[in-house]
């Protein structure tokens, strides 16, 4: 409350003498009459020195709250007015206080988690670790035109925080979103075995390096880390068919493997055995020759003496077949002198001729 000290100094000298001047008793060395104008004195003194003190307390604490730490995991975002004006490291740091500059510390070493296609229970309820499955999400149409659960997680970290906080909103949602579209088309390029059995690697890398692609085309400063299939498997209304059509493939499969098994058992053998009968004719065909081409130079040698010295050579001949035949002593002889001779008939042993032939 402000007070006019002079009006009311004048209206206590007017109801005190009648308005003839301030009286004996209101002079510098009278007695004090006004006790409640000195304490509104006193109070008006000390007003100002203690208004003064909480001022510059809680300006002090306003600068103080500029004081901000950046943990090694983080980076400092300052925003000035709402607008991006610097990064800062790990460490303490200071910034000019709300509404001036706000900062926002990231952390771009942490690896997210999203869900997709189901939700973990969350810790310390009944069936802890268990899934919820979420149908709007997981059922896929594969290339072959089959209906396929497919639930995955993946792993991203902030890349640029810069553009992390302030290229897209609601990042998890954003990320959520673009990682569905990327396995819907990557499932949809692929047929369902593929996606139950031997593509799953190839599907997550795939999936994986589409959804990178659709995070940098958004600019959301996120790199993804990986894509991983947790569980794929048919609809509940057709597993059971599925589950034959799986029991029937496993059986093609072992069927398949013995019948390789054995042709790579049988194989080996037959290959062994035409290399054997290979080398046997190969080997009884350069015997033939070599004893043909010998018995040829020999011949040729024969004449070549024959025609030096043909009665010679004759009787060397004759000589070296009465040897050969009267040496072999396979070959039944009969010797008769020339008397006798003429006192026997000569005539043709049938019988032994046809067993000397069926001997052979």
């Amino acid at each position: 409350m402000n007070w006019d000290w002079e009006k009311l100094q004048e209206k206590r000298q007017r109801q005190s003498g009648g308005g003839q001047g301030p009286g004996p008793g209101w002079g510098p060395g009278g007695p004090n009459l006004d006790p409640i104008g000195d304490s509104l004195k006193k109070l008006r003194g000390f007003k100002f020195p203690a208004g003064k003190l909480v001022l510059g307390l809680v300006l002090l604490l306003w600068l103080a709250s500029g004081v901000f730490i950046v943990e090694p995991d983080e980076v400092g975002i300052v925003l000035r007015f709402g607008q991006y004006d610097r990064t800062v490291e790990a460490g303490p740091h200071y910034h000019l206080p709300f509404p001036v500059e706000n900062v926002y510390k990231p952390k771009i070493t942490e690896i997210r988690r999203l869900e997709v296609g189901f939700r973990s229970t969350e810790r310390g309820t009944f069936q802890q670790g268990a899934m919820r499955s979420v149908k709007e999400e997981s059922l896929m149409l594969t290339g072959d035109e089959n209906i396929v659960d497919v639930q995955f997680i993946v792993q991203y970290q902030i890349k640029d925080p810069v553009a992390y906080l302030f290229n897209v909103t609601q990042q998890p949602w954003t990320v959520k979103s673009a990682s569905e579209a990327a396995m819907r088309e990557v499932i949809g390029h692929n047929v369902i075995d593929n996606a139950l059995t031997k593509g799953k690697t190839q599907i997550q890398s795939d999936c994986r390096d589409l959804l990178q692609t659709i995070l940098d085309r958004y600019g959301a400063g996120i790199r993804v880390v990986a894509v991983q299939m947790q569980d794929v498997h048919p609809p509940k209304e057709v597993i059971d068919a599925f589950k034959d059509v799986a029991s029937a493939r496993e059986d093609r499969s072992r069927i398949i493997n013995e019948a390789e098994a054995y042709r790579n058992e049988l194989l080996p053998k037959a290959r062994g055995n035409a290399a054997q009968i290979v080398n046997q004719a190969q080997a009884y065909k350069e015997t033939v020759v070599k004893n043909a081409e010998g018995e040829a130079n020999r011949f040729l040698a024969v004449l070549l003496e024959y025609n030096k010295a043909k009665d010679i050579t004759k009787k060397r001949l004759y000589l070296e077949a009465m040897e050969e035949i009267l040496g072999n002593p396979d070959v039944e002889k009969l010797i008769l002198p020339d008397k006798g001779m003429s006192q026997v008939i000569p005539y043709l042993p049938l019988d032994k001729l046809k067993t000397v032939k069926g001997g052979e």
